[in-house]
């Protein structure tokens, strides 16, 4: 059980992922030898020679955007900037300017290669999770070692983990303690400390400990394949302006061609131009007009973005997420499992005379150890906190809707509502139970051997960062509601320690969606924040779908359209934020990239620029918004 095993991953190298990692760079920099090669030999007075590489370094550097420009224009009948790049070279080399041209094709071929390396980067820290899918597993049957694929295990297998290993399943820890590294699931760095009855999760990282881990869930329902699944959604779906700018692109292409065009016809007759002059101008208009920076205004500050969130444990589903809560004006709370942890936990102890609070303690958790009730595994809980000792316990019998009845150390001892003990309690007692469930608790009362030995409060706390994220969200003028299906005194008790105003109780999953349909008509968009499945149909409702990623529901999962990874609604209003600046940095882009074609479009009909310069600034700009997007890696 002890030992350690360490594995050591290796990977043979492969010359096709080289070579698409590294083949734009390559293509760019094989174009530049060439042109560098041709223009001294046409400085020598060789021009054939000369003519011969320039040719070289247009089928070298261009090849790759012609094909796809002529992809698109005889399979999807329609026209792209790939194209309107190689048509303007062809144009400047038919009339002499061979070295224009060729810079045209280098600079237009290297930012195509430092875009891709861009997108790259940005998909990096997304695409890492894959290589966390554990291969396989050490699964245990009647005492046996059985090494198995991960792929292989099922619901309820029983599988070893020893110190230093990727766990393989999603399951229950059944023997055995550790500290294991869930970076890879939640994105924080610091280890957890795990033992009995914890949950763990299939790719993150065992610690020092040796686990018997009970398998829960099949490999396709892990939470690590759920989020692998959301990955490949993220990388697919295209944000709206994106959607609107690839459309855009087709009808501007084609606006640009009709008008090169009459360029290339019309200036001789109405200016006086030579033909030499005006097939020029028209080539430069084809550059600087190609819509090039605006289609990359977009998707590197979208990923950039995806990109970010996810290291810090935010995962959202794509593109059009990102910008939809950016615009959220109201966030609305589910209250439990969300704003609170989900499970109760006790949070007073009242003995009454004669009795220690350890004492009632002990005697509530020895007769509630029989018991599954969320109720008692709270009770049982707090004495294990304080290693207490439980006494023997016997004959234990549910009173459905009142508590339990039994026996601890062979003398009757009972546990419920108030009306289940046969005693008349004290006035004060009874004040003090009153209190305690105003405060939104339910108390439990203790009876034995026929004394009232005191009651204990229970109640669903709030997680750690609740008042913290609601006080932020306030302060970003976000208007903010909670949701519970509990009684209003409990809600409201919960509301006040989180800081909600607007509360809405004992709500079904129908009525949580009226709240989101009137919220919406309110304040336009809405983020919904929620981890059960009643919580669905409100999710799917609010314009942003907000899950807990390691407490939610399946259902919850799959409806949201972003995911809590760590459970840690303080990373709410980073979300939001983080959707407001990737709105203004797509915004500065594509008005930087407007003005910019503007500027050269004008530029040319006045005469002030030659197409190597048109080059250099079209394609500039190009990387300029590149790198603009970059920016929402930090």
């Amino acid at each position: 059980m002890g030992e350690i095993i360490r594995t050591k991953e290796t990977k043979a190298f492969s010359w096709k992922a080289a070579w698409e990692k590294n083949g734009g760079i390559l293509i760019a920099v094989a174009c530049l030898v060439l042109i560098g090669l041709a223009w001294s030999l046409d400085r020598s007075g060789q021009g054939v020679l000369s003519i011969i590489f320039f040719v070289m370094a247009y089928a070298v550097g261009g090849h790759r955007k012609a094909w796809e420009g002529l992809e698109t224009l005889f399979k999807e009948k329609d026209l792209d900037v790939d194209l309107l790049m190689v048509v303007a070279a062809i144009g400047a080399a038919s009339i002499g300017y061979w070295l224009d041209g060729a810079v045209l094709i280098f600079i237009f071929c290297l930012s195509g290669a430092l875009e891709d390396y861009s997108m790259e980067k940005t998909n990096q820290d997304i695409a890492a999770i894959l290589k966390y899918r554990p291969e396989e597993a050490v699964r245990l049957s009647e005492g046996a070692e059985e090494r198995v694929k991960a792929s292989e295990l099922q619901k309820g297998d029983l599988v070893l983990v020893r110190p230093g290993e990727r766990i393989p399943c999603d399951g229950t820890i059944v023997e055995g303690s550790s500290s294991v590294d869930q970076a890879t699931i939640t994105g924080e760095p610091i280890p957890v400390d795990k033992t009995l009855n914890d949950a763990v999760f299939a790719g993150t990282m065992n610690g020092q400990g040796a686990l018997r881990v009970l398998v829960t869930k099949a490999e396709d329902d892990t939470l690590l394949s759920r989020i692998i699944h959301m990955v490949q959604e993220a990388k697919n779906e295209l944000p709206p302006s994106q959607l609107f700018v690839e459309r855009f692109e087709g009808i501007y292409a084609k606006s640009v061609v009709v008008l090169a065009l009459l360029l290339m016809v019309l200036p001789p007759y109405l200016f006086g131009w030579t033909w030499e002059d005006t097939i020029y101008r028209a080539m430069i208009f084809l550059v600087v007009a190609s819509p090039c920076a605006l289609v990359s205004s977009i998707m590197p500050a979208i990923l950039s973005g995806i990109s970010n969130a996810a290291r810090k444990g935010v995962l959202f589903k794509g593109g059009i997420h990102l910008e939809q809560i950016g615009s959220v004006n109201a966030v609305v709370f589910d209250k439990t499992g969300t704003l609170t942890q989900g499970k109760p936990q006790v949070t007073d102890i009242r003995p009454a005379d004669g009795f220690a609070e350890e004492e009632l303690l002990r005697l509530a958790a020895s007769l509630e150890n029989l018991s599954r009730h969320p109720i008692a595994r709270a009770v049982v809980e707090a004495a294990e906190e304080l290693s207490l000792i439980l006494e023997p316990a016997a004959a234990m019998q549910a009173v459905t809707g009142m508590g339990v009845s039994g026996f601890v150390n062979g003398k009757p001892c009972r546990l419920g509502k108030r009306a289940l003990l046969d005693l008349n309690i004290a006035q004060e007692p009874i004040a003090e139970a009153e209190q305690l469930e105003a405060e939104g608790k339910t108390v439990v009362f203790v009876e034995y051997e026929g004394r009232y030995a005191g009651m204990l409060a229970v109640q669903d706390v709030l997680r750690s960062h609740a008042s913290e994220a609601i006080l932020r969200l306030k302060a970003m003028n976000k208007h903010v509601v909670m949701l519970t299906g509990d009684a209003k005194a409990t809600a409201e008790a919960i509301g006040r320690q989180a800081g909600v105003e607007e509360i809405y109780a004992e709500m079904l999953p129908d009525g949580k969606l009226d709240v989101i349909r009137k919220l919406t008509e309110q304040y336009g968009a809405v983020a919904m924040v929620g981890d059960g499945v009643n919580d669905a149909p409100a999710l799917a409702a609010a314009s942003v779908g907000i899950a807990m990623g390691a407490a939610g529901s399946d259902v919850a999962l799959e409806t949201a359209g972003v995911v809590l990874m760590t459970d840690d609604i303080a990373k709410i209003p980073y979300a939001i934020s983080l959707g407001s600046r990737t709105s203004r940095v797509i915004k500065q882009n594509i008005a930087f990239a407007l003005a910019v074609i503007l500027l050269l479009v004008v530029s040319n009909f006045a005469g002030g620029i030659n197409l190597p310069s048109g080059v250099v600034s079209h394609e500039g700009s190009t990387l300029a918004v590149i790198l603009s997007g970059l920016r929402l890696l930090k």
